[in-house]
């Protein structure tokens, strides 16, 4: 496959506004995280279930993105908003908020760590929505991952530090972090297909949080990430933080028909492709 176009900001969208986003993604996901702190010191509360019945969805997952919304509206009335939890809300400003209140919410209810709040800004391209500024804060270590995307290419930190991935590795010393699906029938094809993935690469991570996951890519952490699974929300602001670390990012289709993201530095993303690919784990071209 060939590499993607340079992201760069395109020059119809104005330059100070993805600035003015990401102080907005930080002030409210800072206040959020807050409130998930409060609600991992108390009793945590299973509110319901969504794919599965270990897809679960706490009443912490449901305040937070209330709270999350209700403060983008006090701030940016006219924009629209896509959370997790809620419907989608049209705008007029030509921005959209994606929201994911507790990534990682199994995480969250085990008080295992590995859980953040996730907060994309989006601007409509004559191409569609493009992330231009993102905020995923864990929670519980309390670091903030963040990128912005400028007329040069994504700019990112992490913790207050530029973000970078790790030199480029052989697949076989590729420490690379994935997840698995709830869908039983969707796991028991993932899991088919990592039987034959692992014994080619170092070995792999299942840590329970896709936009950290990402934002471990970025800050040099594990090598790579493929996951099949995830959605738009999972992703959205961390993506933009992988590709500031310089990582080369890309939203395929698993061999479940469903959203399958791959990531990795750009030297070394075609063998992870081609290797993903013979274990079976994407859906035939």
């Amino acid at each position: 496959m060939s590499a993607p176009d340079p992201l760069v900001l395109p020059d119809a969208v104005d330059p100070g506004l993805p600035g003015a986003l990401l102080t907005v993604a930080h002030e409210v996901a800072e206040a959020a995280a807050s409130l998930v702190r409060e609600k991992r010191a108390g009793h945590v509360e299973v509110a319901a279930t969504k794919s599965s019945d270990v897809d679960m969805v706490t009443e912490a997952d449901r305040a937070t993105e209330e709270l999350l919304r209700r403060l983008l509206r006090e701030r940016r009335p006219d924009d629209a908003i896509m959370g997790e939890e809620g419907d989608d809300e049209p705008g007029t400003s030509g921005v959209r908020w994606v929201l994911d209140p507790i990534d990682g919410t199994v995480n969250f209810l085990y008080d295992l760590g590995r859980y953040s709040v996730s907060v994309a800004a989006e601007v409509l391209t004559d191409d569609g929505w493009l992330t231009v500024a993102g905020v995923v804060l864990d929670v519980a270590d309390d670091v903030e991952h963040a990128a912005v995307l400028t007329a040069e290419g994504p700019r990112g930190t992490s913790g207050g530090r530029p973000v970078a991935v790790r030199a480029p590795q052989p697949l076989g010393q590729m420490l690379v972090a994935t997840g698995f699906s709830y869908d039983r029938d969707l796991r028991r094809l993932q899991a088919q297909g990592w039987v034959h993935l692992l014994p080619r690469v170092r070995d792999i991570r299942r840590m329970g949080s896709c936009a950290l996951d990402l934002c471990s890519v970025a800050s040099g952490r594990v090598d790579a990430y493929a996951e099949e699974g995830v959605n738009h929300w999972d992703y959205a602001a961390a993506l933009l933080v992988a590709r500031a670390g310089g990582a080369r990012a890309e939203v395929l289709t698993g061999v479940g028909g469903r959203t399958f993201v791959l990531c990795a530095p750009p030297a070394s993303f075609e063998a992870l492709h081609a290797a993903v690919t013979e274990a079976g784990l994407l859906a035939p071209a």
